[in-house]
């Protein structure tokens, strides 16, 4: 999966799949090898694989600003 501004912490994406609480909105924390997400609505945080989230995502709703 490659992402043209790649995936960084700060962006907002969709999943496939909705999370117990009802939403599908995720804020990444963290984008290496593993992909740290705070859901949106309910704050919990996970960790999934880099393969996983691939196969999980949906689209970018928001792209993080660059902090220069």
């Amino acid at each position: 999966m490659l992402l043209n501004p790649p995936l960084r912490a700060g962006d907002v994406v969709q999943l496939k799949k909705r999370h117990a609480c009802g939403n599908d909105l995720w804020k990444v924390l963290f984008a290496g090898a593993d992909v740290r997400l705070k859901c949106e609505l309910c704050g919990r945080v996970i960790f999934i694989d880099r393969g996983k989230f691939a196969s999980r995502f949906k689209k970018r709703i928001e792209i993080a600003e660059d902090g220069n």
